[in-house]
């Protein structure tokens, strides 16, 4: 029992597709597409019933990368020379990597660093095909500034707030994740136990 997790809301009915192309949003449509793309769970110890981990992730997918920068934009007044080429560029990291914005908080401070050695979580991104991969880089954003506090308003003070990235492409040239999978996730593991943040695939 000492390992098992129940997850409190965080649950998402919400489906969503890696499909690229081409996407017609405004400026105001970033919070919408925000909400699509985040997951949060908070982790309860059933032996303890005390939780053990809040995190809240978002999914930097071509679809949301293209919503951010025309916010970004718009809010920064960029020509639209600055503009397309700022596109091109996050568009194009999406083919080299999985990105996620992600902001925890747990049972104790030191428990939310995912770069200390050892850390108490360790995170793998996941899908129901069996793929299992480890992070190519975790970055530490220290301290949050204006950006993170805007564009991922769960960021607060008491939370460490990261970028994990995921190749999108294993060694043995197999895509992390599996173009047959229902669902990919986020897994948090450790000694207080484990489970996911899911994102659901549309069919087809």
């Amino acid at each position: 029992m000492a390992a098992l997790l129940v997850a409190l809301g965080g649950c998402s009915t919400t489906t969503i597709s890696l499909d690229e192309g081409t996407r017609e949003y405004v400026a105001d449509d970033y919070e919408t597409v925000l909400k699509v793309w985040t997951r949060e769970k908070e982790l309860i110890s059933v032996r303890e019933f005390d939780s053990v981990l809040e995190a809240t992730a978002t999914f930097e997918s071509w679809d949301f990368r293209w919503a951010y920068v025309i916010r970004y934009a718009e809010d920064y007044r960029l020509t639209v020379d600055q503009r397309r080429h700022l596109l091109e560029a996050a568009l194009a990291e999406t083919r080299e990597h999985h990105q996620f914005y992600v902001a925890i908080q747990a049972k104790r401070v030191r428990w939310s660093n995912l770069k200390s050695d050892p850390a108490a979580w360790i995170v793998r991104l996941i899908d129901d095909a069996g793929s299992e991969t480890a992070p190519s880089d975790i970055e530490e954003i220290a301290r949050p500034g204006a950006i993170e506090l805007t564009y991922f308003p769960y960021t607060t003070p008491w939370r460490k707030a990261f970028r994990i990235r995921f190749p999108t492409v294993r060694s043995d040239g197999r895509p992390t994740i599996s173009a047959n999978a229902k669902w990919f996730g986020l897994r948090f593991a450790g000694a207080q136990g484990n489970d996911a943040l899911v994102w659901t695939l549309e069919e087809g």
